[in-house]
Formats: structure tokens, C-alpha cells, sequence
């Protein structure tokens, strides 16, 4: 039973920062005089993302690790917002 503990906490933990990371990347209005500062927020967010998630694969049910990749593939798209802008 812990095993199944740690599996749900791993994929909760990769959830919530991807949902922080989606509120960092709302907050980014380049018009805004401290857009420097949310963009790098966004940034950390990012990379937190990526390594949160990268875990929570290790324990991961075959249905959480559907749902990761498509945070993945969100994360890909966010990474690239933020190089371009």
C-alpha cells in the first residue's frame, strides 16, 4: 500500500506544478513593466515542471503516464512560448 501512497503523491506533485507552471505563463503580459521578472518566474516553474514530472514517471499507472505525456507536450509548447518571447 505505501507504494500506491508514493505513486498518487508523484503524480499530485507533477500536477500541481504544472498547474503552477500554467499560472506563471498566464501571468506573462510582455506590456507589463515587471515582465522580466514574471518571465523568469515562469522559467523556474518551467524547469520544476519538467523535473516534478520527470519523476512521477517512475512510478507512474499506465493511465498517469498518458496524463504526463500530455503535460509533456504542453511543457514543449510553453518552452518554446518562452524562447520566443
Amino acid at each position: 500500500m505505501p507504494f500506491d501512497k508514493n505513486k498518487q503523491q508523484a503524480f499530485q506533485a507533477a500536477q500541481q506544478a504544472f498547474v503552477q507552471l500554467q499560472d506563471a505563463m498566464d501571468n506573462l503580459h510582455p506590456e507589463e513593466a515587471d515582465y522580466g521578472r514574471h518571465h523568469k518566474h515562469a522559467e523556474q516553474e518551467l524547469n520544476e515542471a519538467v523535473q516534478v514530472i520527470q519523476k512521477a514517471y517512475q512510478s507512474a499507472s499506465e493511465h498517469q503516464k498518458q496524463q504526463l505525456r500530455l503535460y509533456e507536450e504542453e511543457l514543449s509548447r510553453y518552452q518554446q512560448e518562452l524562447q520566443d518571447q
